[in-house]
């Protein structure tokens, strides 16, 4: 099977790389959504929709999918000293100790899974001492045979699902409201996910000032329910 098709057995490995029962914690980060909930620049499903929209435009579809992809390609490629160099990176570029926190843990957390399972031979991944959530998930992708980019769409997805459903329990937003978020959401997937195939290094970027100063006040915010 060609790592270009997705096969029906990829297709489920994806669905539940996805999926928000993978044990990682996602579902206890919001990513400084508490905060501007609690600070009302989110205040409904409009409101809902744009921050993340633009959070997904302007900073994962631009820096962390991006870097995504280079760690998929490296792991494809067999360049471990690759994989390891854009990992430090993408480690140290995040903006907050809640975020740095986040993704250590998530990528922590995701090579338990996969040596809990015994699926794949996590020898490489083992060379990292701290792999983030984007260098675990592309190194279980491509392990699983994930095409590169359905398995970024995938990534990209469950980023976005964990973000509707944090602002589902704090504004609150009701069901049919959270489904309308991310129905629209789908239909950026794509163009976020080819433009993210397409930028150079030059063009990485995760000017999100919004974004960063949620996510450093969140991290004294004096009631919370999730730890970003």
């Amino acid at each position: 099977m060609s790592m270009n098709t997705l096969s029906g057995t990829g297709l489920a490995q994806l669905l539940r790389l996805a999926s928000p029962l993978l044990p990682v914690g996602a579902y206890s980060y919001s990513q400084g959504l508490e905060w501007a909930v609690e600070e009302q620049a989110i205040r409904d499903e409009q409101t809902a929709l744009q921050w993340i929209a633009d959070a997904l435009r302007f900073n994962i579809g631009t820096l962390e999918a991006p870097i995504w992809q280079r760690l998929y390609q490296a792991w494809d490629e067999g360049d471990f000293d690759a994989a390891r160099e854009w990992n430090a990176r993408f480690v140290a570029i995040r903006e907050t100790a809640e975020l740095r926190a986040e993704t250590v843990q998530m990528g922590s957390a995701l090579k338990l899974v996969l040596d809990a399972t015994g699926e794949l031979n996590t020898a490489a991944l083992a060379a990292i001492d701290t792999p983030a959530f984007p260098t675990a998930f592309s190194f279980a992708a491509h392990g699983f045979g994930i095409p590169l980019r359905e398995g970024l769409t995938g990534y990209l997805w469950a980023w976005g699902e964990n973000q509707v459903s944090s602002a589902m329990k704090l504004v609150p937003l009701g069901q049919s409201a959270g489904q309308r978020v991310l129905a629209k959401l789908v239909t950026l997937l794509p163009a976020v996910a080819d433009a993210a195939l397409q930028t150079g290094e030059e063009g990485l970027s995760n000017f999100s000032p919004a974004l960063a100063i949620a996510s450093s006040r969140h991290e004294s915010q004096y009631t919370r329910l999730f730890r970003s």
